[in-house]
């Protein structure tokens, strides 16, 4: 059993870790009015996660949830960080980095099924639906699911086939942030140079 003192050296590191790449941020003066690492390391994790929801950088930084709301309302307040609601969650990006349309993809690649299908359609762009549910492990329906909420999300078309949109900035999405999302959009970015053809 881990004791106190061992969950607050972890919770500690965790902070000074994101809070080294927060440093680096053209925003970092906002965060210095404060004793604390947490707005430093806010800036970190969500320039290294884009899109991620509020839960889970409270609990990747291991922070409490006034914290965490207190840091992100001043954030955003000063312009250092922005975020859109997804349903039922409030997904946050750094400021003046992504447009509409990135943002909104950035919120599905956040979720396993919709990424794995747009891994699946960037590899085989041809491939089915029932063939992306087998790849996936999935049933059919799921699949069709998630196809109807990304198709009035505008990242997929289902009028011949499923076909994504803006199929190179998906791609790209998933290359700069592959460490961020799993080992599916890692090993996607090592093949990305195979994916990505020049056709004259």
């Amino acid at each position: 059993m881990a004791r106190e003192g061992d969950v607050d050296e972890s919770k500690r590191a965790t902070l000074r870790r994101f809070a080294a790449l927060g440093a680096t941020s053209p925003f970092v003066g906002f965060a210095k009015e404060s004793d604390s690492d947490a707005p430093d390391a806010l800036l970190g994790y969500v320039a290294a996660t884009p899109g991620a929801h509020f839960s889970k950088i409270r609990d990747d930084l291991q922070l409490g949830t006034g914290e965490t709301q207190h840091h992100l309302r001043r954030l955003e307040r000063d312009g250092a960080v922005e975020s859109r609601e997804d349903g039922e969650y409030r997904r946050y990006f750094p400021a003046g980095r992504f447009s509409e349309f990135e943002r909104v993809a950035l919120g599905y690649l956040r979720r396993e099924t919709p990424r794995g299908m747009v891994v699946a359609l960037l590899r085989d762009p041809d491939a089915s639906g029932t063939a992306v549910a087998e790849q996936l492990g999935v049933s059919a329906p799921t699949v069709s699911k998630y196809a109807s909420q990304l198709e009035e999300a505008g990242l997929l078309s289902r009028e011949d086939g499923y076909a994504l949109e803006r199929p190179e900035t998906l791609l790209l999405l998933l290359v700069q942030h592959a460490d961020s999302f799993g080992p599916e959009a890692a090993e996607l970015a090592a093949d990305a140079d195979d994916i990505v053809t020049y056709d004259p």
